[in-house]
């Protein structure tokens, strides 16, 4: 793993670890393009603390945007989350479902 693709799973890690940003990504992932004002309904926040955090999502690559006349809509990229999926987690699961398989295969070795 290169220096920078260490600092863009720091980054995404980083943005992870506020439970404020974590719901404006489940709201995304609830309905993708939602606009500022439209994530800040239901929720205990300034309109200027969403979009600090919409703006921190964004620097880690977790929300895209697009314009369309005067109006920005916020878009989950789930891409730098799917990266810590193979990275960390898939790396840890492969160890454990070999591990269930040859727990199984010995049971059944011994069973026949």
């Amino acid at each position: 793993m290169t220096k920078g693709e260490r600092d863009d799973l720091d980054s995404v890690f980083r943005a992870l670890a506020d439970a404020s940003r974590r719901e404006l990504l489940d709201r995304l992932h609830e309905r993708n393009g939602q606009t500022l004002n439209e994530l800040c309904a239901r929720l205990a926040m300034t309109r200027q603390a969403v979009s600090k955090h919409l703006g921190i999502l964004e620097e880690a690559n977790l929300v895209a945007t697009a314009k369309r006349g005067r109006e920005k809509f916020h878009y989950l990229n789930p891409v730098p989350i799917h990266a810590i999926a193979e990275r960390w987690i898939g790396k840890y699961e492969r160890g454990r479902l070999q591990a269930l398989a040859d727990l199984k295969r010995g049971l059944e070795e011994r069973d026949a």
